[in-house]
């Protein structure tokens, strides 16, 4: 292709992408269309529907509750050096609401990630693409409900940018690959981004908002609506927050599950891996949180 066939069709799917509400949800196939594509480039993230479907949906969730249940009956704290996050849940009995390497604690989930359906988003990634189970927190399941006890209610404005800082790295491209386990409709809480940062210089990277402390919403950003086993995609160097439910108990429950795709230096962690900073700081603030609760 000529450079100049290339400016023309980079000029005729930008202006498909200006026809296209914010809100689009696509449809996953054998690959990434290049207007999907464009889509991700402009806005910095993309929602496909239904890509799992009703039963595999409840599967995981099972899988998920069994590893909560054990792990709390085994008074389990942390994972490789990676924190759990332990709140009161329901009827004031204890939950995990952030379970990391999930997946190494599943059959069904470790099968479910490399299913072939799967592949578009592998290669647009990038085609030397792995699924880091045993990496970073692995494939981590979010569960957010908002009940007093909670320690996972919402979460601040942030970029992930800011966690290649705390490891010695300029922030790179990270594409957040999410599957939805809930119903999540706008008037439910959930994520919520602002378009295009994705784009923005290092020093707003890091002065934009004030990173976790900053829950107030902006008038620019999108409220990501998601149905459960629905897929989405956002780049994490855009400004992202989760708003707290306005509903309390089962109705404010929502949960996620992050599926990591690397393409980096192969890192992966044991048993005696060192807790990052960040993450024993964010641990301090929880069990702070509980000693107030439980006061």
């Amino acid at each position: 292709m000529s450079a100049a066939e290339a400016f023309e069709l980079a000029t005729h799917l930008n202006a498909q992408v200006d026809d296209l509400p914010l809100d689009t949800r696509f449809t996953l196939g054998d690959h990434i269309t290049d207007l999907q594509k464009a889509f991700l480039e402009r806005h910095g993230f993309l929602i496909f529907g239904g890509v799992l479907a009703k039963s595999e949906v409840a599967q995981v969730n099972t899988e998920v509750n069994r590893i909560e249940s054990e792990w709390i009956e085994d008074n389990v704290e942390s994972i490789k050096g990676v924190p759990i996050f332990q709140g009161m849940g329901l009827a004031g009995k204890p939950m995990l609401q952030r379970i990391p390497f999930t997946s190494l604690h599943s059959d069904f989930i470790s099968t479910l990630i490399r299913d072939a359906r799967f592949m578009p988003v592998r290669r647009l990634i990038g085609e030397d693409t792995r699924i880091g189970e045993n990496e970073k927190d692995g494939c981590v399941v979010n569960t957010y409900l908002n009940v007093p006890g909670s320690v996972y209610p919402r979460l601040g404005w942030h970029t992930d940018g800011l966690r290649d800082l705390f490891y010695g790295r300029m922030p790179k491209q990270m594409l957040n690959v999410g599957l939805h386990l809930t119903d999540c409709p706008v008037e439910n809480g959930g994520l919520r981004l602002l378009p295009g940062t994705h784009h923005q210089g290092f020093f707003k990277m890091c002065f934009h908002k004030l990173y976790f402390v900053s829950h107030a919403p902006d008038p620019k950003e999108v409220a990501v609506e998601t149905r459960a086993g629905d897929l989405t995609i956002h780049d994490g160097r855009l400004w992202h927050r989760v708003e707290r439910s306005p509903h309390t108990g089962v109705a404010s429950l929502r949960r996620s599950m992050y599926v990591p795709y690397l393409t980096d230096t192969f890192q992966p962690k044991d048993d005696g891996s060192t807790t990052p900073f960040y993450h024993r700081l964010g641990a301090l603030g929880r069990k702070i949180k509980l000693w107030r609760y439980r006061s």
